[in-house]
C-alpha cells in the first residue's frame, strides 16, 4: 500500500505562519503596480522563481516594471504586498 500524501491548503514546506517562504525576499517588479493596479512580481522561491500578483504596502507607491521590491505580506495563494528595496 502507497503512504498517503497529506492533504492540505499549502504545498509541504510552505505555511501561513512562514508566510509561505516569501516574505522577507526580494523579488522584481514584471508588471506595474500603483494605485488601482494589481501588478506581478517575480519571487526567487523552492530553488526557481514564481510570479504573484501584488499589491503596494503603502498606498500611492508607484514601481514600474524591472524594480527591486520587498515581500512584506503574504496572502494565500499567490498574492503578495510589497515595499521598496533598499529604501529606493
Amino acid at each position: 500500500m502507497e503512504p498517503r500524501r497529506p492533504v492540505g491548503r499549502y504545498p509541504r514546506g510552505m505555511t501561513e505562519a512562514a508566510g509561505g517562504g516569501v516574505v522577507g525576499r526580494t523579488g522584481r517588479v514584471s508588471g506595474s503596480i500603483g494605485p488601482g493596479l494589481v501588478g506581478e512580481v517575480l519571487v526567487p522561491v523552492r530553488g526557481g522563481s514564481e510570479a504573484f500578483l501584488a499589491y503596494a504596502a503603502v498606498a500611492g507607491e508607484r514601481f514600474g516594471p524591472g524594480a527591486l521590491v520587498t515581500v512584506v505580506e503574504y496572502m494565500p495563494p499567490r498574492t503578495v504586498y510589497v515595499a521598496a528595496a533598499y529604501g529606493v
